[in-house]
């Protein structure tokens, strides 16, 4: 990893994207690699947008601030007008498909915008609660910054006293996880991702390396 990848989630108050951030903080020092978290919670309990700013490299991170983000994830369509802004010509803009008449507030200048189903594959095959966790696994495929082996580390270590009490808990978040992987894994192939000028990756040094994680196994 050449440089800090930049990554912003973006959501309504309860969407869960502080605890998102903050568990791939986690794993990435599990790893070894430089983490920098920046939770912005505006004034989401009042109904605000709930903003986290994270940064994943090997060597250390000196500005805490970034202007454009390699990876942009917008949960609501006020996160979207709200991270907007951070989208360049590098940018990969990922936004939940249940926000209703958001095409024209989508970035025009990402490299690339993936709308990915995370609210209703949670409500659908998951459950509403654990929509967070999906969304967690879409950053992990899209980024490369951890490995899902570690981010389950991470979420033993958050939540492994509730998973004893009830181990379908522990079933219920890893299967959320894998699914979010899976979700970002099979736009790419389907949107032509992996194809000439389409071919995105974000700070892993190589089209090579992009591949190897993409196509990483669980």
């Amino acid at each position: 990893m050449a440089k800090p990848v930049k990554i912003i989630l973006a959501g309504e108050g309860g969407q869960g994207v502080q605890s998102v951030a903050e568990i791939i903080a986690e794993a990435a020092n599990e790893e070894g690699r430089e983490a920098l978290y920046i939770p912005n919670f505006g004034v989401e309990q009042r109904g605000g947008v709930s903003v986290a700013y994270l940064q994943i490299g090997d060597e250390p991170i000196g500005a805490p601030k970034f202007l454009t983000g390699d990876i942009v994830i917008a949960l609501s369509d006020r996160a979207v007008r709200r991270t907007k802004q951070y989208a360049g010509p590098d940018t990969l803009f990922v936004y939940d498909t249940s926000i209703k008449n958001i095409e024209n507030e989508l970035p025009k200048n990402a490299k690339k915008v993936l709308g990915i189903p995370a609210i209703e594959v949670s409500k659908k095959e998951l459950h509403p609660r654990v929509f967070n966790i999906v969304i967690m696994g879409a950053v992990l495929k899209a980024s490369g910054v951890v490995t899902v082996k570690n981010a389950k580390v991470a979420l033993e270590q958050l939540l492994g006293y509730k998973f004893e009490k009830d181990p379908k808990l522990r079933e219920l978040n890893y299967r959320a996880l894998e699914r979010g992987v899976e979700l970002v894994g099979q736009h790419i192939v389907e949107e032509g991702m992996l194809n000439g000028s389409n071919l995105y990756w974000t700070n892993l040094g190589s089209e090579k390396d992009f591949l190897d994680t993409v196509s990483r196994p669980l």
